[in-house]
């Protein structure tokens, strides 16, 4: 996949999770950023339980990346709720 589309990748995928995990965003760039960690964390992730990794730009990409991206985000969030303790 081209750069390009690793960033969009990264800004649905992103957007989408952090709407699942805190229902506001992050904004976009650490969108963007979090959306590309969760698709290698995602492609990671299925590879390890015996499924498909992030195979291009279509919708079971979208659902790994976004799985991924969850995962990071709840780190994220645990990370830095930890800081402000």
């Amino acid at each position: 996949m081209s750069i390009i589309a690793w960033l969009v990748l990264g800004l649905v995928a992103g957007f989408i999770a952090s709407k699942i995990v805190n229902k506001s965003g992050e904004g976009l760039i650490l969108d963007i950023v979090l959306g590309i960690v969760g698709a290698f964390v995602g492609g990671f992730l299925f590879t390890f339980f015996g499924a498909e990794p992030v195979t291009g730009f279509n919708l079971y990409s979208v659902v790994v990346a976004v799985a991924g991206s969850v995962v990071v985000l709840f780190l994220y969030h645990a990370i830095a709720g930890r800081r402000s303790i």
